[in-house]
C-alpha cells in the first residue's frame, strides 16, 4: 500500500478577487484521489492520508525504503509551478510512505527477508508528480534503476573524484593543495600556485559496505595554503552527503562538473573563500561511468545554477543595473559597394558610418541585448540592462561585447571589454588582528565612465579579418576599436523589473558632466630603431592614442603623426638600423579626452612605491643569494623596510573634493586605498621591530609588492593607450602599446607622473597575435614620450633636448625619355608629390597652420636616410656584374646585346668602367665566381622563351639548344677608416631604374626615374620653446585642382602634414665593454639533447657575436665584446639615468638550416661619465625568456665608459686572435677544486631511435673540463663501468653563486661510428656534494665497509641455540602459519587465530613504499641515483621524459694551490667488484589492494609478470 499524507502548503498566490480554495489533487497509476477544500486560505493545513493499492512484485530501489526500517518519505517545502513549468513561489509538504502487503513473498536478492521496497515506475511516477521532473529525467530514473537496482547488503562502491580547478582563492602569493577526505580516505593534490590554479587530478576510493551506509557519510573537499606553517593555513572547505550525489539531477550518480562554494567549517554565515569545480562519481559493480563533456566557454555558461552551496550558506539575489548611454569612434564595418551605389543615384553618403552597432551584456551565463541602431559610427542607446546575480557570484567579469549587426551574415564583433567585478568591489569584513578595524566593503558600482575597445586594425577591407579574434578580446588588441559610456549599480533582494528598459531623461542629464572634453598634447620622439632582421621595404613608425594620429583614419583632423620614410640600414654584424644620425623624427599627436588625472595621479604614486620596494627587494634577493654576512643582510633589509616607510607617509594620494568626473566608485576607491597602504606600512614597523630571522620576511614583502600593484590597476580608465606602430611602406607590421599613465604628466608631484614620461626609454615592438610570444622581435625602439593636458604644455620644454624644427616638404619627380630628364614619362606619378608619389602637390599651395609662419624660402634638401646603398653598413662589401653571351642554335656564342647587366638581367657598367666609390679601396682584380653551380670557366646556360627576353632558370652544363649564357664577376674592396660617404648628385637628384622605393645616389645608365625632395621651414609667430610643436594641426594643403583628389588620397595615405624633428649639436662618443661570461640550463634545441649556443649582443645601432660554443646547455664563453666609438646623441647624465639596454639574443647554430632561437637577456650596462670612477661592473644572472617563459640564465655585465681625454681601461687578456677574456676584478674567483666522480653503472635505458642502448659511455663535463669512462661492451650482461671511479682538476668559483653545473652525458657507440647522446642530466648546484677531504665522514668510510664485505669467513663455523620453547606440534603447525603471522602483524585479531596467544614474533608491516620510511633513507647505497633526460624528439618537440638512471655519486673538494704540498687523499678507494654477481631474489606476492576493475562485473582477475 502506498501512503501519501498530504500535510499543509505555504505561500500560495492570491487570485484576481479574493484569496484561493485550495485543494490537492494526487494521480497514480492513472488512479486520482483528492483532498478536502479549504476555504479562503493561503497557507492551508490538510493532514490527509490518500491511499493506493500498488498490486505489484517487490523490487528493492533505494536504501532508505529498502533498509526495513525507514519506510517513508519525507518531502518538505516542495516547491510548486504551474502550467508552463515556472515557480509560483508556493511549497507543499508531503510524506510517501510504503506499506508491504501482509502475503508478499520475500525478496530472494534481500538478506533481510521482509523487507519494503518498491517499483522503481512507481516511485518515479511519484517524483514526476511531486516534484514536477521531465519527462526525460522520468526515463533516465526509470531505467537506471530497472537495470541497476541498491540491495541493502554490503556492495564494492568505487568513488572517482576529479579535481579540476579552483578560483577566487583568498590571499596573496599563496600555494594551494586540495585534499578530498571519503570514507576514512584521505588524497592531496600537487601543489599549485596562485588564486586560480588549475588541478586537473583524478582519486580513487574502494568502498565496501551497505548502501544505507555510504548514503549516510559525506565528503569533503578542503583547500590548504601549504605556503603557510600556521595553524590557520586551511582556506575553505565544502562538505556534501553522498545521498544528495546519488540522487542528483543526473540521474547517473554523479556531479559533473559543478562548483562548489567553499566557506569557512567554523562560521557558515562567513563570505565565500572560493570556489572549486569538481567531477564525482559513484560506480557500483558493472557501472559504466558517464563520459564528460567538452568544457564549455566560461562566458557562455550559466554558473549560478551549475553551482553547489554548503548547508547553511545561502545566496542573496541581486541585480546588476548596467546603464548603457552611447559609443563614439565605432569603425566602418560594412561594405561601400551600396553605399556607392547610392552615391551613383545621387544619394548622400556617408561611409564612416557604415556600422549597425549593438551592445550585448554577459554575466554568469545570462545576455542581454540593446536595441539596435542602424547606419551610426556613434550611436546613442540610452538604455539599462538589469542582470539578475546571486552574490556572492563565481562569475568574476560582466562581459560587453559590441557588435555590427548584419542582415544576411552572422554578427561581427567590433570589440570586447570586460567589468571585472573584483575591482570594482570589495567583500570587506575583515577584522585586523592588530587595530580591530574592518575592511572597507561596498558592492560593484562604476561609472558613469568611458570603456575603451581594442581589437583589431580599424582600417576596413572587404577580405575576412585575419585579426578577427582580437576583437573578442581573445589576444592583446593591437588597434582602438572605439569606446562606450556605461555606468553599473547593484541593488540587493532588489525586484526585477523589465530586463532591457530606457534610461530616464534626468539621468541622460546627469551623465553629461561626464563627458567634459581637455585637449591633450602627446610628443614622441625617436632615438633610434635597431634590430630589424630584414632591410625590406622603407619604415615609418605612427603614434595614435584612441583615432587621433591614425593616418588611415578620416575622422580627425590630419595631424604630424607620423616619422619619415627611411631604409634599414646593415650594422656590420646581424642586425640593420635606421640611420637617423644627428637627426631625430618627431611626431606630435593632439587629442581629445576626459580629465581623470584624480585617478591617475593616484596610480603612478602607488606604482612608484611600488617600483622602489620591487627594486630593494631584488637588492634584498641578491645579498641573500651571494650568501652575504648577516651584518650586511641586515642593513639591506633595514633600508628596505625604512625607505617603505617614509614612502607611504610622504608619497600621498591626492585628495578628491572639488575634482572633475567624481564617481562613487572613485570615493570607495580612495577608502580601500588608504586603509591597505596604512595597513602595510604598519605591517612594516612591526616586522622591524618584530622579525628574529629577515629571510622568513621575503614572502611577506613580496606579498607588499603584489598587493600595491594590485592597488594601482585603476578599473575607470577611460584614457586611450597610446599605440606605436611600424609600418613597411603602407602596411602595418608591428606595434606596442604603451598605457598613458605611463606617460602622463601631472603638476600634483614629481611621483604622480608616469613612470616613463619625458623619459627615453626602450621598447620592443610585438607581431599582431605572435604565436611565438616575441621570440622574435621585428625592432627595437629607443623614445621619449610626453603626454600632458594643453593647459600644461609650456612644461614639456623643461622635458625636451635637442633644437626642434617644422619643415613643410614635397617631392620633384621626373623620367628619362629618350636620354632625356623630364615629366612626360611620369605614369601615374605628379611633377611635385608626397613621399609615396601618390599624393599631388603644389609649392603654391602650401599653407602654414595657424599660429605658424614661413621662415624660409624652399630649398633643395636630400634625405639620404631613403637611400638604399647595397654597401650601407658594410665594412668589406663584393661588387658584381654578369657577363651575358648568346647564340643561334648549334652556333658560335657572341656577346649578347647587353653584355654586362645585374643579377635581374637590368643593364650594368662594363667591369672596366666601375669605379671604386671614394671612402673604399679595392681588395682584388675582377675574377670568375666559379663556387657555384657552373662549369669549369663559371659559365651557366639558359633556355628564352618567349615573351621573356631572358632565362628564368639556368643549368651548369652546355646543350645544344641552350641560346643564352652568363658568367658571374666578382671584386672585393673594403671601407676605410673615417672617411666618410659622398653626398651625391650635386643637385639633390636621387635616381631608381624603376619607380619604387628604392633609390641611390649616382645616376647609372640603367636608371629612368630620379626625384628631389623640396622643403620650406616653418616657425611659431608667438610661442617659443619646444611646446609651440603642439600647435601643429590640420593639413598643408593639396592640389584640389582634380576631383575627387583630396578624398581618395587622404583615405589612402593620409593627408599631408608638416615633418617636425629634433636635432642636436653633438654626439658623445661611448666606450662599451660587454662580459658575457656563461649561461646555463639553456633549452635543448638538437636532438642529441644539447645546444649549440652563441649570443648576438645588440647595443642601439652596433653589434657583435660571440664564439659558438658545441653540444652544451650550460656554455662558457669568457667573452668580452668591446664596442669601441659608439655615438650617443643626447645629455650624457640622461644617459646614465635611463642607459640603453644591451640586448643578448642567444642562438642554437645548426650546420644545416637555420639557426635557431634559444631566448633573449636584456642587462643594463654601468655608465662611466669618467673613465677613472672607482665603480665595477658585477656579474649577474639575469633570466633567459623564450616564448614567455624562463629558458635558462646568462650571467653577463655592462659598462659604457664616455670617452674623454683621459685613458680608457686596459685591453683585457687576449685568448685568440681578437678574443678577449673577462678581465680580472670582474670575473669570478676561482681556485683549483678537485671533481671525484663514482660512475657505478647504468640502469633502465630506454631505446635511442628505435634501437637498444647496448654499447654506452659516460661524459663529465665540468668547468670546460670533459672526463670520459671505458665503453660498455655489453649492455644486457653487465650494465656497470669496467673502472668506476673518474677524476677531474678543474678551476671553480669560490662564490657557490656563480659555479657551473656538472654535465652527465651517455653516449652509446654504435656501427658506422654514429656515437648518439642517449641522455643527460645537468646537475646545477654543488654544494651537497662539498666534503672536506680529511674528514672521515659516515660515507667515507665506505673504504672500511667494503673491507668487511670482501673479507673471506673461516670455513667452519659453531653457533650454540639454547630451546627455549618446544617444537610444534603437526596440528599447531597447520593452525599457526604465515598467514597468522601476517594477520597478527596487521592488528587483524580474528584471522590470526591462537598466534598472539602463543607469543610469537610478529612482522612490521608498512603501509608506504619503503623508500618513504624515514629509517631505510629512501634504500640509498654508497651509490645515489640520476635521473637521465633527453632533449627533442623527433618530431621535434621538447622531450623532458626520464630515459634512464645514473647510479653514481660526485665529491667536491678543494686542492692546495702549492704543487708541493701533497694532495688530499682519495675519497672513492676498495670498491667492490662492479662486476657482475650471482644473486638469488625471492619476491613475495602477498595480496593486492585497491585494485581497479576492469570487468563490467566489478571483479579483478590477476596476472603478475
Amino acid at each position: 500500500m502506498l501512503r501519501v499524507v498530504v500535510e499543509s502548503a505555504k505561500g500560495l498566490p492570491k487570485k484576481s478577487f479574493g484569496n484561493p480554495d485550495p485543494i490537492v489533487s494526487i494521480i497514480f497509476k492513472d488512479e486520482k484521489k483528492k483532498t478536502k477544500s479549504i476555504d479562503n486560505e493561503l497557507n492551508p493545513e490538510w493532514n490527509e492520508v490518500l491511499e493506493f493499492d500498488l498490486k505489484v512484485g517487490l523490487i528493492s530501489v533505494l536504501a532508505w525504503l529498502s533498509s526495513g526500517q525507514v519506510r517513508s518519505l519525507p518531502s518538505r517545502n516542495v516547491p510548486l509551478v504551474n502550467e508552463s513549468g515556472q515557480n509560483i513561489g508556493a511549497t507543499i509538504n508531503l510524506m510517501i510512505g510504503y506499506d508491504p502487503p501482509a502475503n508478499s513473498a520475500p525478496d530472494p536478492n534481500d538478506p533481510q527477508a521482509g523487507d519494503a521496497a518498491m517499483d522503481a515506475g512507481m516511485f518515479a511516477h511519484i517524483l514526476s508528480e511531486a516534484y514536477n521532473v521531465s519527462k526525460g529525467c522520468l526515463g533516465q530514473l526509470l531505467d537506471h534503476f530497472n537495470r541497476h537496482p541498491l540491495v541493502n547488503k554490503p556492495q564494492d562502491f568505487q568513488i572517482r573524484v576529479r579535481v579540476i580547478e579552483a578560483r577566487q582563492l583568498p590571499g596573496n602569493n599563496i600555494k594551494p593543495v586540495m585534499k578530498v577526505h571519503v570514507c576514512g580516505q584521505t588524497h592531496r593534490t600537487r601543489i599549485r600556485r596562485g588564486n586560480n590554479p588549475f588541478f586537473d587530478e583524478m582519486f580513487f576510493y574502494n568502498l565496501h559496505m551497505l548502501p544505507s551506509d555510504l548514503f549516510e557519510n559525506q565528503i569533503s573537499f578542503r583547500v590548504y595554503n601549504s605556503y603557510s606553517l600556521r595553524a590557520d593555513s586551511l582556506m575553505g572547505e565544502f562538505k556534501v552527503r553522498f545521498h544528495l550525489v546519488l540522487t542528483s539531477s543526473s540521474m547517473s550518480h554523479c556531479v559533473m562538473r559543478k562548483w562548489l562554494l567553499l566557506n569557512d567549517p567554523d562560521d557558515s554565515s562567513s563570505e565565500a573563500k572560493g570556489y572549486l569545480k569538481v567531477s564525482l562519481f559513484v560506480v557500483g559493480t558493472g557501472d559504466e561511468p558517464p563520459a564528460e563533456k567538452k568544457e564549455s566557454n566560461d562566458d557562455q555558461d550559466d554558473i549560478e545554477s551549475n553551482l553547489l552551496l554548503p548547508a547553511g550558506v545561502t545566496l542573496r539575489r541581486a541585480i546588476l543595473s548596467l546603464k548603457v548611454f552611447r559609443a563614439e569612434d565605432i569603425p566602418q564595418m560594412d561594405d561601400a559597394f551600396v553605399q556607392t551605389i547610392k552615391d551613383m543615384f545621387g544619394g548622400v553618403g556617408n561611409k564612416k558610418n557604415l556600422v549597425d552597432p549593438f551592445l550585448e551584456a554577459c554575466f554568469a551565463g545570462r545576455k542581454l541585448c540593446t536595441q539596435i541602431i542602424e547606419k551610426n559610427a556613434n550611436p546613442e542607446w540610452n538604455e539599462v540592462l538589469n542582470l539578475q546575480a546571486k552574490f556572492p557570484s563565481m562569475c568574476e567579469r560582466v562581459k560587453l561585447t559590441v557588435f555590427d549587426w548584419d542582415r544576411l551574415t552572422g554578427n561581427d564583433a567590433i570589440g570586447t571589454t570586460y567589468l571585472n567585478l573584483a575591482r570594482i568591489a570589495s567583500s570587506g569584513g575583515e577584522i585586523e588582528a592588530s587595530t580591530g578595524k574592518s575592511e572597507v566593503g561596498f558592492l560593484p558600482v562604476f561609472g558613469p565612465c568611458y570603456v575603451n575597445l581594442y581589437g583589431s586594425p580599424r582600417e576596413f577591407t572587404g577580405l575576412p579579418d585575419p585579426y578577427e579574434d582580437l576583437n573578442y578580446c581573445k589576444g592583446e588588441g593591437v588597434a582602438y576599436r572605439g569606446r562606450i559610456l556605461v555606468e553599473l549599480s547593484t541593488k540587493l533582494e532588489g525586484k526585477a523589473g523589465k530586463e532591457v528598459d530606457s534610461i530616464h531623461s534626468d539621468d541622460i542629464l546627469v551623465v553629461q558632466k561626464y563627458q567634459r572634453r581637455r585637449k591633450f598634447c602627446l610628443c614622441a620622439v625617436f632615438h633610434s630603431a635597431s634590430m630589424i632582421e630584414d632591410p625590406g621595404e622603407p619604415v615609418q613608425f605612427e603614434v595614435s592614442i584612441g583615432n587621433y594620429g591614425n593616418k588611415l583614419d578620416t575622422t580627425c583632423k590630419p595631424l604630424a603623426s607620423t616619422t619619415q620614410y627611411s631604409c634599414a640600414v646593415f650594422d656590420g654584424n646581424h642586425y640593420y638600423y635606421l640611420p637617423w644620425a644627428d637627426t631625430k623624427p618627431v611626431v606630435v599627436v593632439t587629442s581629445f579626452w576626459e580629465d581623470i588625472s584624480h585617478r591617475l595621479d593616484t596610480v603612478n604614486i602607488i606604482l612608484c612605491i611600488a617600483h622602489r620596494l620591487q627594486s630593494n627587494l631584488e637588492v634584498f634577493n641578491t645579498a641573500i643569494l651571494a650568501k652575504q654576512s648577516d651584518n650586511q643582510l641586515v642593513e639591506v633589509w633595514m633600508k628596505l623596510l625604512t625607505q617603505l616607510i617614509e614612502d607611504i607617509e610622504s608619497f600621498t594620494t591626492p585628495e578628491l573634493e572639488g575634482r572633475p568626473n567624481l564617481t562613487s566608485l572613485d570615493i570607495q576607491l580612495k577608502k580601500l586605498r588608504d586603509h591597505d597602504l596604512t595597513s602595510i606600512k604598519d605591517g612594516a614597523r612591526r616586522m622591524a621591530e618584530e622579525a628574529r630571522e629577515i629571510r622568513d620576511t621575503l614572502s611577506d614583502i613580496e606579498s607588499w609588492v603584489d598587493k600595491l600593484k594590485m592597488l594601482a590597476e585603476e578599473p575607470q580608465n577611460s584614457l586611450p593607450d597610446a599605440i606605436i606602430w611600424m609600418l613597411r611602406g603602407e602596411k602595418r607590421v608591428a606595434y606596442y602599446r604603451v598605457p598613458a599613465h605611463q606617460i602622463l604628466f601631472s603638476t600634483y608631484s614629481e611621483q604622480a607622473c608616469g613612470q616613463h614620461c619625458g623619459k627615453t626609454q626602450t621598447i620592443f615592438l610585438k607581431y599582431p597575435m605572435d604565436d611565438t610570444k616575441g621570440l622574435k622581435v621585428p625592432v627595437q625602439i629607443r623614445v621619449n614620450m610626453w603626454l600632458g593636458l594643453s593647459a600644461h604644455e609650456k612644461k614639456f620644454n623643461s622635458f625636451a633636448e635637442g633644437t626642434f624644427s617644422v619643415f613643410a616638404e614635397l617631392y620633384e619627380n621626373q623620367a628619362q625619355v629618350f636620354g632625356k630628364w623630364g615629366t612626360t614619362g611620369l605614369v601615374g606619378r605628379y611633377k611635385f608629390s608626397d613621399v609615396t608619389g601618390k599624393l599631388k602637390l603644389k609649392q603654391q599651395y602650401f599653407i602654414p597652420p595657424r599660429g605658424w609662419e614661413w621662415e624660409e624660402d624652399w630649398f633643395i634638401d636630400p634625405e639620404k636616410a631613403l637611400l638604399t646603398e647595397a654597401d650601407a653598413g658594410h665594412t668589406e662589401f663584393m661588387d658584381e656584374v654578369f657577363q651575358n653571351e648568346t647564340r643561334f642554335p648549334g652556333g658560335e656564342w657572341k656577346p649578347a646585346s647587353e653584355p654586362y647587366t645585374d643579377v635581374n638581367g637590368e643593364k650594368s657598367h662594363n667591369p672596366r668602367e666601375f669605379e671604386c666609390p671614394p671612402g673604399w679601396k679595392w681588395e682584388d682584380e675582377w675574377t670568375v665566381d666559379d663556387n657555384r653551380a657552373v662549369d669549369d670557366q663559371g659559365w651557366e646556360y639558359g633556355v628564352t622563351i618567349p615573351p621573356d627576353d631572358k632565362p628564368r632558370s639556368w643549368a651548369p652544363a652546355e646543350k645544344v639548344y641552350h641560346i643564352h649564357r652568363r658568367r658571374r664577376l666578382v671584386r672585393p674592396r673594403k671601407r676605410l677608416l673615417g672617411d666618410r660617404q659622398d653626398r651625391g648628385d650635386p643637385e639633390g637628384w636621387e635616381f631608381s631604374s624603376l619607380i619604387g622605393w628604392k633609390f641611390h645616389r649616382k645616376e647609372r645608365s640603367s636608371d629612368t626615374f630620379r626625384r628631389r625632395r623640396w622643403r620650406r621651414k616653418m616657425a611659431p609667430e608667438n610661442q617659443l620653446g619646444a611646446a609651440a610643436i603642439f600647435k601643429l594641426e590640420g593639413a598643408l594643403g593639396v592640389d584640389t585642382e582634380e576631383k575627387g583628389s583630396k578624398a581618395d588620397s587622404t583615405k589612402l595615405f593620409g593627408a599631408n602634414t608638416p615633418t617636425v624633428s629634433c636635432s642636436f649639436d653633438r654626439s658623445y662618443v661611448y666606450h662599451l665593454r660587454v662580459y658575457v661570461y656563461q649561461a646555463r640550463n639553456l633549452t635543448s634545441m638538437d636532438k642529441d639533447s644539447f645546444s649549440d649556443p652563441y649570443a648576438h649582443v645588440s647595443f642601439l645601432h652596433v653589434s657583435k657575436t660571440t664564439e659558438k660554443l658545441r653540444a652544451t646547455l650550460n656554455p662558457t664563453w669568457d667573452q668580452t665584446l668591446i664596442f669601441n666609438d659608439v655615438e650617443i646623441y643626447g645629455d650624457p647624465q640622461k644617459i646614465a639615468q635611463w642607459p640603453p639596454d644591451v640586448v643578448l639574443e642567444f642562438y642554437d647554430h645548426d650546420q644545416v638550416g637555420k639557426d635557431e632561437v634559444l631566448g633573449r637577456s636584456i642587462c643594463a650596462p654601468l655608465v662611466k661619465l669618467n673613465p677613472g670612477m672607482d665603480q665595477t661592473p658585477i656579474l649577474l644572472w639575469h633570466p633567459i625568456i623564450q616564448k614567455g617563459q624562463k629558458a635558462g640564465e646568462a650571467l653577463v655585465a655592462a659598462e659604457l665608459i664616455l670617452k674623454n681625454k683621459s685613458d680608457l681601461p686596459l685591453v683585457p687578456p687576449k685568448r685568440a686572435e681578437n678574443l678577449y677574456m673577462v678581465p680580472q676584478g670582474i670575473r669570478p674567483v676561482v681556485h683549483l677544486t678537485a671533481v671525484e666522480i663514482l660512475a657505478w653503472g647504468l640502469r633502465n635505458m630506454k631505446p635511442y631511435q628505435l634501437a637498444s642502448v647496448s654499447s654506452p659511455s659516460l661524459v663529465v663535463e665540468c668547468g670546460g673540463q670533459r672526463v670520459e669512462t671505458a665503453v660498455i661492451k655489453n649492455m644486457k650482461k653487465s650494465p656497470n663501468f669496467p673502472s668506476s671511479v673518474l677524476f677531474i682538476q678543474v678551476l671553480l668559483p669560490k662564490d657557490e653563486m656563480y659555479t657551473p653545473p656538472i654535465v652527465i652525458k651517455v653516449i652509446d657507440h654504435r656501427p658506422f661510428g654514429r656515437k648518439p647522446v642517449v641522455g643527460q642530466c645537468t646537475i646545477t648546484s654543488l654544494q651537497e656534494f662539498r666534503c672536506d677531504p680529511y674528514v672521515i665522514s659516515a660515507e667515507g668510510a665506505m673504504s672500511s665497509k667494503m673491507a668487511l664485505m670482501r673479507a673471506s669467513t673461516s670455513k667452519h663455523l659453531s653457533i650454540n641455540m639454547e630451546e627455549s620453547r618446544p617444537l610444534l606440534e603437526a596440528q599447531e603447525r597447520e593452525t599457526v602459519d604465515w598467514w597468522s603471522k601476517f594477520y597478527a602483524s596487521t592488528g587483524n585479531q580474528e584471522r590470526c587465530g591462537p598466534y598472539i596467544k602463543k607469543g610469537y614474533d610478529t612482522l612490521k608491516v608498512y603501509d608506504t613504499e619503503l623508500e618513504s620510511v624515514q629509517e631505510f633513507k629512501g634504500l640509498t647505497d654508497f651509490c645515489s641515483t640520476f635521473k637521465l633526460q633527453r632533449g627533442k624528439n623527433l618530431n621535434g618537440d621538447d622531450d623532458p621524459t626520464v630515459v634512464g638512471e645514473l647510479k653514481g655519486s660526485f665529491k667536491v673538494y678543494p686542492l692546495p694551490d702549492d704543487p708541493g704540498v701533497a694532495p688530499p687523499p682519495r675519497q672513492f678507494r676498495e670498491l667492490p667488484d662492479s662486476g657482475p654477481q650471482e644473486c638469488l631474489v625471492r619476491v613475495y606476492v602477498v595480496r593486492g589492494i585497491d585494485l581497479q576493475p576492469k570487468d563490467n562485473n566489478g571483479s579483478v582477475r590477476m596476472n603478475l609478470y
